[in-house]
């Protein structure tokens, strides 16, 4: 069993924890309200609902930025293409409201 200052030492990191991991859902939920926004703007204008291009520059500068943090750039893309296609997913659905 761990002595007073080791459990301490959990349960504060622990709670740091649980405010990053609050800090990020918040963050997410600004990032597809922006989305949803772009959605919308692509289905007015008949925009197609993926941006490659743009996708691939994205990549590219999260992948620096996640070494420049020390962040498995790896882990940073899987992430990054979780939430893209998410975002597409979701514009898809708007461009067909629209249609």
């Amino acid at each position: 069993m761990p002595d007073s200052d080791v459990t301490e030492r959990l349960t504060r990191l622990r709670k740091s924890i649980d405010n990053i991991d609050a800090a990020l859902v918040h963050l997410l939920a600004e990032r597809f309200k922006c989305t949803q926004e772009v959605g919308h703007l692509k289905a007015t204008h008949g925009l197609p609902a993926a941006d490659p291009s743009r996708e691939s520059q994205q990549v590219e500068r999260l992948r620096n930025l996640a070494e420049e943090s020390e962040l498995d750039p790896a882990f940073a893309e899987k992430w990054f293409s979780f939430v893209v296609a998410e975002v597409i997913h979701h514009h898809e659905r708007i461009a067909s409201e629209h249609a």
